[in-house]
């Protein structure tokens, strides 16, 4: 090998050395903040630790349900009289919602995970959870009829895995939701290496996950071969794997809740013209379109009707409910919506947005507490997510000035104040449920609770069932109930919030102009 050769080696040998440790002459190629001009996650600059941007990752049994506005309330002539449902022009941020309603296999799941972590054989003070999760199977009773075999069957028969829970309260149904948020992020953390596997053996009483707790370092887990490895992508300040995920690094999702009244009855109408939908190519957005109001949420006109180019839908049953006094499913050998009571949570066709049983089947319930007309107290500012049911609170500080966990693993919260609100300009008090309902903004006062029906823990649900008239079945109908009873044709579905575009995943937020005419002068 001659001299001239052997160096042009040794000098390709140096680049590949070079690039391997972070770029051309051992220089590393770094972000750099617009506001200050340091490297981000360099650990000779500060080490600030930031995430590549990322979408939001789509949580087990969500869809996604592009948001807009819509004209919340009533559309049909008010037989009840309520007059509970004024028509309000609002707008619903986008956000995630179950697909269909939780059936009895998803909440018998639930119930396996409480009786496994919370053992009452290992301590007989459980059984007060135990029992506090279970659905009341008694609401199927009834004084005239003959139940009882959906009593003892509807919820473990394996026949009805996949039917609508019932005879689950609010309560429970919210209690639902926290629990699959810390399973669902565990499971996250689990699939990506941070958490080991075995660190789910043998977990009981308060030593159990939950995101919050985890996230505040309350919960400790044995890492994952992901967390230790050195090519974890996640780094300490001073360059070192990072064992612990941080709501930052975009991994964990946000918490399963139970929709409010106007997500859901936006998602129900399924506001997305099939033929005039946007186009996924920036720039070719369509025109802004407001469909005509329409009664269910499987029509595409102001009649209610569903129709093919061939006719084969008109006429056909496209929900599950009951047709008349005594009929709720038609003669034998053409069973018209087939079935008798609820139905396969899959049952029908979806509406625009891909959600099942929509109207029909069972209700829903949702986050809002019940007052007749909120719709009327709404001021400009609360047009856009409406929701009645705030009540703030913050993380509990012990003496020591520490977090702590109760006996389920959850993090204590405490109510925020009157006397911390009192200086804020957006909100005076900590608990709003009852905000211009007998306040001294609103010179009234009624009584809930005491004189009437209604109180602070009466919540809204929504959507017909399989006893309800078609009527009900219309997105703008509303009920109410207390939030600690249940019904056999009361059942419940989650929702997730959206961060990021609104437009969903790989959208930009916002019109891009300048690009836009880069791109038309390229052309």
């Amino acid at each position: 090998m001659t001299l001239k050769n052997l160096l042009i080696l040794l000098s390709c040998v140096a680049i590949l050395t070079s690039c391997k440790n972070g770029g051309l002459f051992g220089k590393k190629k770094y972000d750099k903040s617009e506001a200050t001009g340091w490297n981000y996650n360099d650990k000779n600059m500060g080490g600030y630790q930031v995430a590549k941007t990322k979408e939001q990752g789509l949580g087990p049994g969500l869809v996604f349900v592009q948001g807009g506005t819509f004209t919340m309330g009533q559309v049909d002539e008010d037989v009840m009289s309520d007059w509970n449902n004024i028509p309000r022009r609002v707008s619903v941020a986008s956000f995630y919602m179950d697909r269909t309603e939780v059936a009895n296999v998803h909440y018998r799941e639930y119930l396996y995970w409480l009786n496994k972590t919370f053992d009452p054989a290992a301590d007989p003070n459980n059984q007060k959870i135990i029992d506090g999760a279970l659905p009341d199977t008694l609401c199927w009773r009834s004084e005239l009829s003959y139940n009882e075999p959906l009593v003892e069957y509807y919820f473990r028969h394996p026949g009805f895995n996949n039917y609508p829970v019932v005879g689950v309260s609010w309560r429970q149904a919210s209690d639902y939701c926290l629990w699959r948020s810390d399973r669902v992020n565990e499971g996250i953390l689990i699939e990506k290496g941070y958490i080991a596997k075995q660190s789910l053996q043998g977990e009981q009483q308060e030593n159990n996950f939950t995101t919050k707790s985890y996230l505040l370092g309350l919960y400790q887990a044995q890492p994952g071969k992901n967390a230790t490895s050195k090519k974890n992508p996640l780094k300490t300040p001073q360059g070192t794997p990072r064992t612990t995920v941080s709501f930052e690094d975009g991994l964990l999702l946000p918490n399963y809740r139970l929709p409010s009244e106007s997500e859901w009855e936006y998602a129900a109408y399924g506001l997305i013209d099939q033929n005039q939908r946007p186009s996924t190519k920036e720039g070719k957005r369509g025109e802004e379109l407001a469909m005509n109001k329409q009664l269910y949420p499987w029509s595409q006109n102001v009649y209610g009707l569903r129709d093919t180019r061939h006719g084969s839908w008109q006429g056909a049953f496209l929900a599950n409910f009951k047709r008349g006094s005594g009929d709720v499913a038609g003669v034998a050998g053409g069973l018209n919506d087939r079935a008798f009571y609820t139905a396969d949570v899959k049952s029908f066709y979806p509406n625009s947005f891909g959600l099942y049983n929509m109207a029909g089947n069972v209700s829903e319930w949702v986050r809002d507490v019940y007052r007749p007309l909120t719709n009327l107290d709404l001021a400009s500012e609360d047009e856009t997510n409406p929701f009645r049911g705030n009540k703030y609170q913050r993380l509990y500080k012990n003496q020591n000035g520490e977090f702590e966990i109760d006996s389920m693993g959850r993090v204590k919260m405490q109510d925020v104040s009157d006397s911390e609100s009192r200086s804020r300009r957006n909100y005076q008090r900590g608990n709003v449920i009852n905000f211009l309902d007998g306040d001294s903004l609103s010179q009234s006062s009624y009584g809930y609770g005491q004189t009437t029906l209604i109180s602070d823990h009466s919540r809204v649900y929504k959507g017909g069932s399989w006893n309800d008239r078609p009527y009900w079945l219309s997105p703008g109908t509303r009920r109410f109930l207390e939030e600690d009873q249940s019904l056999s044709t009361l059942g419940f579905r989650c929702a997730m919030d959206r961060m990021g575009s609104p437009e969903g995943n790989k959208r930009k937020t916002g019109n891009f102009f300048k690009s836009k005419r880069q791109n038309s002068r390229k052309k």
